[in-house]
């Protein structure tokens, strides 16, 4: 009997990760109707992180009312795995760029708000673990909102609270942490963090993300100088330097704020994700791992979800088959590193839309047609007494 271990990342627009592994079990039994197909999705700790997770893990979507980070009501959601007591939570659910208009960004006032809230409510739930995914976010205001939703106070020279946004920072004299959730000192954060950036300076929050959520080069310079005085306060509140950690800078400064606030484990995402669901384990003894995205191109070389689970499958030396719905000239780098193929899903031009539609029967059809190849040069192969 053939195992195969199906750890796809999501297909984005297509399929989630769960779905394409399902899809790639179903074009297997095709060949083999008694294979032994094991369904692990896998994320890299962006977007489907919290899919990828609650799949893998049994866990559920939990979704409450909380804030955008135009402090607008909205609906967002996180993952929660009662029996793990782990809550998974993606940046870009509340605080994310996706759900601001370009019209309508800010990021002089915009909010980290809506994260502190789904943090607070996965805390009433019982979370005392939790993953937290940094990523796409509209925010630069070192976690401000965050802070303030989880009890504590930002205050000015005047001892009064801080209006929502980075820019606001500057006016910073006080962080008052009396009024923080104690809950949180009895938690187990893992921040899913695939970027090193500092802070501050020109490779900082403000200098390097900042133009992608609506910096001009004038705002730039004011949030930088804004963060620095947030540094300084926090820094010296809570005796802990955080401002050139590796990462500090991710998602506007959130980096450096839950370094701040509670003892923190900075990974790359994938790894993560992969030690959560227990790939290696899952990997150990299959005879094949078949894995897959929406587009494999130079960068899965670099910290992508499959490129983790190559290394992973290399190390546990079982051949692994790359499925993408695009795949680059450049993505034969990976053949070169233990990767035995790359498998497009889409078999002839077809438009995008169309495309994205039959992502899962491609998929199945693809994992079929490279099984039947696997099983043909199996038999081909001479046999050795």
């Amino acid at each position: 009997m053939v195992r195969v271990v199906c750890a796809p990342d999501s297909f984005k627009e297509s399929m989630t990760a769960l779905t394409a592994a399902e899809a790639m079990a179903e074009g297997i039994r095709r060949v083999v109707p008694e294979a032994d197909c094991d369904l692990v999705p896998i994320a890299d700790g962006g977007e489907g992180t919290v899919q990828a997770l609650i799949d893998a893990l049994n866990g559920t979507l939990i979704q409450i009312r909380c804030h955008d980070a135009l402090a607008r009501e909205c609906v967002a959601g996180y993952g929660y795995v009662a029996h793990k007591k782990l809550a998974v939570i993606e940046i870009a659910a509340a605080s994310g760029l996706a759900q601001v208009a370009p019209a309508e960004r800010d990021v002089l006032q915009a909010t980290s708000i809506g994260t502190g809230e789904l943090i607070r409510d996965a805390l009433d739930r019982g979370a005392r673990r939790f993953v937290i995914g940094l990523g796409g976010s509209a925010t630069n205001d070192a976690g401000a909102g965050m802070i303030m939703a989880l009890g504590a106070r930002l205050l000015d020279a005047g001892g009064r609270n801080l209006p929502p946004g980075g820019a606001a920072l500057a006016r910073l004299a006080t962080v008052d942490l009396d009024g923080l959730d104690t809950r949180l000192a009895d938690c187990e954060f893992e921040i899913a963090c695939d970027v090193d950036n500092p802070l501050l300076g020109p490779y900082g929050a403000s200098a390097v993300f900042g133009p992608q959520k609506g910096a001009d080069p004038a705002m730039v310079q004011q949030l930088d100088a804004a963060l620095a005085n947030w540094a300084d306060v926090v820094e010296a509140t809570t005796r802990r330097r955080v401002r050139d950690i590796t990462g500090a800078g991710a998602a506007g400064g959130l980096g450096a704020a839950f370094a701040a606030l509670v003892d923190v484990s900075m990974r790359r995402g994938v790894d993560i994700v992969m030690d959560a669901v227990r790939l290696g384990e899952h990997v150990k003894g299959a005879d094949w791992v078949f894995t897959g995205e929406g587009s494999i191109d130079a960068q899965t070389l670099h910290g992508k979800a499959l490129w983790g689970v190559a290394k992973t499958a290399r190390d546990a030396g079982v051949p692994i088959v790359m499925f993408g719905g695009r795949i680059t000239p450049e993505a034969r780098l990976l053949l070169d590193r233990g990767v035995s193929a790359l498998v497009p899903i889409v078999q002839s031009p077809v438009a995008l839309d169309q495309a994205l539609a039959n992502g899962r029967a491609n998929l199945a059809d693809a994992a079929e047609m490279t099984l039947r190849l696997i099983r043909a040069g199996e038999a081909a192969a001479p046999s050795h007494p």
